[in-house]
């Protein structure tokens, strides 16, 4: 029995399938871009062709992320809360707590041992702090995305970032570029002021040991190292952090058509 759990977020639509040993046979991540259903339907395509499957060899597809109700062939929609938590705690079932820094919101999740969620917080009023929010910074700064977090690393000094408003943060980042700070001192500056969002999240759900870090921001040592540095402790993230959410849709997928199966 073969399901599927599609993540469609603000940046990418990821896909994972799965076996009914909960083994992972594909999965992918696509660009979202301006068609958020165009990138779900190519995801779950390029996954599919990856083992050379059809779309009916899937049994059960479940669908989250904030487009999770566009996938017209999917069997159900969860909310990505549930998904992440779900994902996270299969990835580290010690997991207590689920940092996630998606494209567009960022959240933190209490789970117990179970993996169901306890209580969460999250910031999805604007992009400040999230992927979008880093995306603008790095174009600012003429850099990569991909290249912020170890160029922090080498940061001698801490600039201050005062605003976390993306159109005020990308104009104060001009202005410390025009006076001459290094360009690693202004990335460290941006990744201490997310962490210091995050953290106020995680305050709201409480700190405790075992936290995993979901969402491609997981991809930046720079700001995974500075939560490190303020909670005390070591942060467990997947080898592709990206796609815990479309993991933790595809394990529900297997419960679900499972129970279907038996009462059939």
């Amino acid at each position: 029995m073969l399901v599927a759990g599609i993540d469609i977020g603000s940046l990418t639509a990821d896909t994972v399938i799965l076996n009914d040993e909960k083994k992972i046979l594909a999965y992918s991540i696509v660009a979202t871009g301006a068609n958020s259903k165009r990138a779900c339907e190519n995801s779950f395509k390029q996954a599919l062709s990856s083992v050379k499957l059809q779309t009916d060899s899937i049994a059960y597809i479940v669908c989250t992320g904030y487009g999770r109700e566009i996938a017209p062939f999917a069997n159900d929609q969860v909310t990505e809360i549930t998904c992440h938590a779900r994902g996270a705690h299969f990835i580290h079932p010690k997991t207590r707590v689920v940092i996630d820094i998606g494209g567009q919101d960022s959240k933190t999740i209490r789970i117990n041992e179970q993996g169901k969620v306890m209580k969460f917080a999250m910031n999805d009023k604007c992009a400040a702090g999230c992927g979008r929010f880093l995306e603008v910074m790095a174009r600012a700064l003429e850099i990569k995305l991909e290249d912020m977090g170890k160029l922090s690393l080498t940061s001698q000094q801490f600039v201050p970032i005062s605003n976390m408003c993306t159109v005020f943060a990308e104009s104060e980042v001009i202005s410390l570029i025009a006076q001459g700070y290094p360009v690693e001192d202004i990335v460290n500056g941006l990744h201490l002021s997310i962490c210091d969002r995050i953290i106020g999240l995680l305050d709201r759900v409480g700190i405790e040991e075992d936290i995993t870090m979901s969402g491609g921001v997981a991809k930046n040592i720079g700001v995974v190292k500075a939560i490190e540095k303020k909670v005390g402790m070591k942060l467990h993230i997947a080898e592709e952090p990206q796609i815990v959410g479309a993991l933790g849709a595809a394990l529900i997928a297997l419960d679900r058509s499972l129970l279907k199966y038996s009462e059939n």
